[in-house]
């Protein structure tokens, strides 16, 4: 269908900050437009960005920005957010499922409350946002539904350290195994992606410190991979489990080296979760 995302609308949750906004500026630089659904309104003590942010740089970088503060846990808040878009630019040609919310303990260890918000926010919040825009992309000419979520690869060893926050990211990898199939007939396409390695964004900072987020790829590398996927035949291209590598190398890209920071070899590149 192209290579360019220039006039396409892209709904994506969770943009404020790190791999979303990544694979919002990416689109950005086309000319599409994009509205970032994520909650941050006002600046949080520890992590950088707001939707405010975000839509300046993406504005400066060529898109067309709409920022609404949503949180997918509300039904609500997702429809108003829906509404905006549709109202602001005619339609919703792709919605990335980027937000997520994590937390890596073990059984004993899970408060509740944490294991609810990424239920909430991982497996109900992406249905959620695709059931809400989907009549939306019902109307689009290349639809495509992308959910930021790891192969379907059902292995005790990604599951035992933290089993909540596994099962929470397999619904979304659930999702798009039924989904795909289910909208297939309307050349509606819905796709994972997963990074083959772990990503700098300031979530993981805080998780891995200073120093290890040093052996991370950089968010640009998914945003890459994402737009190649999204760039893609909706009616040919649907059902699939990508890796952000395998991606960009089927796309022709064979150097990687500018999406590690400086002084890092790839042997030293920390594997993802999944992968």
């Amino acid at each position: 269908m192209g290579t360019s995302l220039e006039g396409r609308t892209l709904f994506i949750t969770g943009a404020s900050r790190g791999i979303g906004k990544a694979i919002a500026l990416r689109a950005a630089r086309d000319g599409a437009n994009v509205v970032i659904a994520a909650k941050t309104a006002e600046p949080h003590p520890k992590l950088p960005g707001t939707v405010y942010t975000a839509a300046e740089a993406i504005e400066a970088a060529g898109g067309h920005a709409l920022a609404v503060p949503t949180d997918i846990r509300f039904d609500d808040q997702v429809e108003a957010a829906v509404s905006r878009a549709v109202e602001r630019f005619g339609g919703i040609d792709i919605l990335v499922n980027n937000a997520s919310a994590i937390h890596l303990a073990g059984t004993a260890d899970m408060p509740m409350k944490r294991y609810d918000l990424m239920f909430d926010i991982n497996a109900r919040g992406s249905f959620l946002c695709t059931q809400k825009c989907l009549p939306r992309l019902r109307k689009a000419a290349n639809p495509h539904v992308l959910n930021l979520s790891p192969p379907l690869a059902f292995e005790a060893r990604w599951f035992a350290p933290h089993a909540a926050y596994a099962l929470s990211k397999y619904a979304m990898s659930v999702w798009v195994l039924g989904m795909a199939e289910e909208l297939r007939a309307e050349g509606i396409a819905v796709n994972a992606l997963w990074p083959r390695t772990a990503i700098d964004t300031e979530a993981v900072r805080l998780i891995m410190g200073e120093e290890q987020r040093l052996r991370c790829r950089t968010p640009e590398i998914v945003a890459d991979a994402a737009h190649a996927i999204l760039t893609k035949d909706s009616r040919t291209f649907t059902g699939r489990f990508c890796i952000d590598e395998d991606v960009l190398r089927d796309a022709g890209t064979t150097d990687f080296a500018r999406y590690r920071h400086e002084g890092v070899s790839e042997a030293e590149l920390l594997p993802d979760f999944f992968a």
